[in-house]
């Protein structure tokens, strides 16, 4: 049976953009806006999983508490942890580490920032949590409310890209980008 898990991005956060892994940024009211524009008019839901970061969890808080919806915070679909290049820029980055920035944007699975956790790690987690969804929540609607990371993961598997095309998945802040869920964490878009 399938689980339709709809994947919604956090919005802008306080402190901008860059390498924010497990930083423990708010949203901003942009930010905010963002989500709560993606979703309008979408679900119905039969719960809401989220990332307990708080860019995530107080949204879905929120959400879960407005639609009288369960709401599971799940540790597993936390964003990548960079290790040194937590809080970060890109543009930082360049002037500090653009050996190692270009290694990871060329194979993102071959190589790890400096004391960050690995993508084969990261990756095993997420789709982890997802295999468990599915066995918990099969036939549900499911919002799940997480990361940049955590969604161009599940999309690069969904799109059958290979894994040194992960970083060039795209998605934008308060994105809501609808998967389906089939036996075998069998991902498919739509």
């Amino acid at each position: 049976m399938t689980l339709r898990l709809d994947l919604l991005r956090h919005g802008e956060t306080e402190l901008g953009g860059g390498m924010r892994g497990s930083l423990d940024d708010a949203l901003t009211a942009t930010g905010w806006a963002q989500m709560q524009a993606a979703v309008a008019g979408a679900g119905p839901w039969d719960r809401i999983v989220s990332s307990p970061l708080q860019r995530c969890a107080r949204f879905a808080e929120q959400l879960a508490a407005q639609l009288g919806l369960p709401l599971q915070l799940e540790a597993d679909v936390q964003e990548l942890h960079f290790g040194a290049w937590e809080g970060q820029s890109a543009a930082q980055l360049m002037e500090t580490d653009a050996e190692g920035l270009g290694l990871f944007w060329a194979d993102p699975y071959g190589f790890t920032p400096p004391n960050g956790e690995p993508v084969t790690g990261f990756a095993a987690r997420v789709l982890g949590a997802v295999e468990r969804l599915h066995q918990a929540c099969e036939g549900e609607r499911v919002l799940l409310v997480c990361h940049g990371g955590v969604m161009r993961l599940l999309l690069a598997q969904a799109r059958g890209l290979p894994r040194e095309q992960l970083l060039q998945v795209s998605v934008g802040h308060g994105a809501l980008l609808p998967l389906r869920v089939d036996s075998g964490c069998v991902l498919t878009e739509g």
